[in-house]
């Protein structure tokens, strides 16, 4: 043990001074959607399920925007890893644009889309209160991928620092004016549902000019951004973005509609299985996008020793951050598995929810080491370019495999909710076993 300490004793500390201020970044965004939970939980089942459906929605269109944002990373890595200063403010104009468009058009399809949700034969009050909080969510999508474009741009080079402490002060605002509109403080009207919508939009709002700002004005980007402008763009160099951005945005689609997916039919078992489902899950996707942040470390070492053709350090550098996510996502299910009764009361006190949501949060516990190695494989592949064949992998696992059979026991054979959950065990299990086999066999071709 001591050995193999030693041989990634250096790894481990550059990856984690680059990986800790990532994860709590990311960590940022699952919170706007957990404190959402807890804030509008203690006022009913009902409002719960509402936020549950409707950030159970949007977390699709959300991880489909964080992917998209990643096709920048990988390219900025690289090309600091071979010196070029002056492509990466091109990259960056052309990314913004790309992401621009992307939050335009799917805050449209949201805005439209939630005048539809009685086609997923939610019960009619969930429904009816999720509508308006899900339109508020898809207008803070344009904020939250200009607040992507410029941190994707600065984690690249490796300062990964100021978007932390960004989304730190982001999610303290949302949690303030949650409490204020939700329960009607301080003279301000009783909004309810809608409130933590309100709040959720001005945090992204603000998250995305202050993020904007600093990197256009921090000295330390001047020598990068000389390139940054919109007077010469080439669809070249839109291409190799979206090259690397549509199939990283895919994989994260793929996963999280599938839950997403799950929690429709979750709905069709009633409210409480719906409220417990978004407990367990949010829970889940806190720990999750803790370990996204490690993946997305691990990207850029990755990429960034890519681009110096160091392929020895490439992998020993990887193999210190699936060490760094199976430490992390083990505390994890040890977490989960000992507060399985008390983590739920956080958000709801009725008995019948927080039983539900216990036996969750035991195969919720299963699963943490399987969603943390799959998600750092990927963050590794991308890294090296690698994004089709993970592509692939991702859809294989999760949407042939872990729907379909959650589907065939939670609601054809009656296992219910913990049925529908153990199938998406399932397919995290496969996918952290495949991506794995791609990594390594990926990386002996190149250290060899």
């Amino acid at each position: 043990m001591k050995q193999l300490y030693l041989k990634y004793k250096g790894h481990y500390k550059d990856n984690f001074s680059l990986a800790y201020p990532v994860v709590i970044s990311q960590l940022g965004h699952t919170l706007v959607a957990l404190s959402d939970s807890i804030i509008i939980g203690h006022t009913g089942k009902v409002p719960l399920a509402a936020v549950s459906l409707g950030n159970g929605l949007f977390s699709v269109f959300m991880v489909a925007g964080i992917g998209m944002s990643y096709g920048l990373t990988p390219l900025i890595a690289q090309e600091n890893g071979r010196g070029n200063k002056n492509a990466i403010g091109f990259l960056l104009s052309h990314s913004l644009i790309i992401n621009m468009v992307v939050g335009i058009l799917l805050s449209a399809v949201i805005y439209v889309g939630s005048s539809h949700l009685s086609l997923l034969h939610q019960e009619g009050d969930v429904a009816e209160q999720a509508r308006p909080f899900l339109r508020f969510l898809g207008f803070s999508f344009i904020p939250l991928m200009l607040f992507l474009s410029f941190k994707q741009f600065a984690e690249g080079l490796g300062f990964t620092r100021q978007a932390m402490n960004i989304s730190i002060i982001g999610n303290v605002i949302n949690i303030m004016i949650g409490i204020t509109l939700v329960y009607g403080l301080f003279g301000m009207p009783r909004l309810g549902v809608i409130g933590v919508g309100i709040a959720t939009f001005t945090d992204r709002l603000i998250m995305g000019i202050t993020m904007m700002l600093y990197v256009l004005r921090a000295p330390r980007f001047k020598p990068y951004l000389q390139s940054f402008g919109f007077k010469n763009l080439q669809a070249a160099a839109i291409k190799k973005i979206l090259g690397i951005g549509t199939p990283v945005a895919m994989q994260y689609l793929f996963e999280v509609s599938a839950f997403s997916g799950a929690a429709v039919m979750v709905g069709w078992m009633g409210a409480a299985e719906l409220a417990a489902h978004q407990i367990a899950l949010s829970l889940a996707a806190m720990t999750y996008m803790m370990a996204s942040g490690i993946s997305a470390a691990a990207g850029i070492k990755s990429g960034n020793n890519f681009g110096k053709k160091d392929f020895g350090q490439l992998r020993l550098s990887a193999i210190a951050s699936y060490h760094m996510v199976l430490l992390l996502m083990g505390g994890a299910a040890l977490v989960f598995t000992v507060g399985n009764h008390l983590l739920p009361s956080f958000y709801i006190q009725d008995p019948q929810v927080i039983q539900i949501a216990s036996q969750l949060l035991i195969i919720a516990a299963f699963f943490q080491l399987f969603d943390g190695m799959q998600v750092v494989g990927l963050g590794i592949l991308r890294g090296l370019g690698d994004v089709r064949i993970p592509t692939v992998i991702t859809l294989l696992a999760y949407w042939v495999l872990g729907l379909p059979l959650g589907y065939l026991l939670g609601v054809k054979l009656g296992y219910g909710v913990e049925g529908v959950w153990w199938a998406l065990l399932l397919g995290l299990l496969v996918a952290s076993v495949l991506l794995f086999i791609r990594f390594h066999v990926k990386t002996k071709k190149l250290s060899a």
